[in-house]
């Protein structure tokens, strides 16, 4: 059977990344001919549609498809998230995340990467606690703010202007638009990394926990603040549609909260990203835990 000149070149891109994937030669595809029999047709599309698949909230969608699909969810909400985070907590999730920052209890000369942290909300408490710190040999404290989104980094910017937090103050806040599963960070460049009610919108939870590891230094910490299932599924979608008029991005983060690991399974997780003293504590009723563990 011979293929037109279209499906030939099909073909050829079809060949190409499954030799990409698997690094061997499928022999039977005669490509250099330009000829390639129905069955083997069949065979390598039948190869493609079994690359590898995860959880999009309650869908099942292709893991290289996930970042895309998460990222539209977070361009829909990122000039509403904050206030959605009031309606959906009634305003609780401002004091998990100042418990957050109380944990970590930075001091002065502190390096932190925030992951997913766009709309700045640990970032402003991190500096406001140093602020209130006193520091009378001026040591220099550090903050990058990572988001793979960048109308999240854009209201995280804004935001920050609107409260003082510019060079003009004396804030120096790096905002890099990076994917937390392959960071565009040097090794050993922080000495503390946060992320808050962000881990759970990853496709491969195992990367961001090593690529934590790799940008910390040795005694360096890992914070970890997430929502677990104890929200309601009806409300909140609800909520979504009144507040920012959007119903699917709500219905897919309350999706993602009932898809997460558990507390004791995401501890095992981060102790197998070589974390040591691995600890969780669990926040109003285990609605919220913050994980910990440090590179030793």
């Amino acid at each position: 059977m011979y293929l037109s000149r279209k499906k030939i070149t099909l073909a050829k891109e079809i060949y190409n990344k499954l030799f990409a994937r698997n690094n061997q030669v499928i022999r039977t595809a005669k490509f250099s001919s330009g000829v390639v029999s129905k069955n083997e047709e069949q065979k390598v599309e039948s190869e493609i549609n079994e690359e590898p698949t995860t959880h999009f909230g309650f869908k099942t969608v292709k893991e290289r498809d996930k970042s895309k699909e998460v990222y539209s969810v977070f361009e829909k909400v990122a000039d509403s998230y904050d206030v959605m985070n009031d309606a959906m907590s009634f305003g609780v999730h401002r004091i998990w995340k100042d418990l957050f920052i109380q944990e970590l209890s930075p001091l002065h000369g502190c390096k932190l990467l925030d992951t997913a942290g766009g709309t700045g909300d640990i970032t402003f408490r991190y500096l406001n606690y140093l602020n209130n710190l006193e520091n009378k040999k001026k040591i220099k404290s550090y903050v990058t703010v990572s988001d793979i989104n960048q109308n999240m980094l854009d209201v995280g910017q804004s935001r920050a202007k609107k409260l003082g937090f510019t060079p003009e103050n004396g804030y120096n806040i790096d905002w890099l638009q990076s994917d937390a599963e392959n960071l565009s960070c040097p090794d050993e460049s922080y000495t503390a990394y946060t992320i808050a009610f962000g881990i759970r919108n990853v496709t491969h939870i195992d990367k961001v926990l090593s690529e934590a590891y790799r940008v910390l230094q040795p005694g360096g910490r890992f914070l970890c603040l997430e929502l677990y299932d104890q929200y309601s599924f009806q409300m909140i979608p609800v909520m979504g549609k009144l507040i920012a008029g959007q119903w699917e991005p709500y219905q897919y983060l309350v999706e993602s909260i009932r898809k997460f690991p558990k507390q004791d399974e995401l501890k095992g997780m981060i102790e197998n990203a070589g974390f040591r003293q691995v600890t969780y504590k669990n926040l109003t009723f285990g609605v919220v835990a913050i994980h910990s563990g440090f590179k030793i």
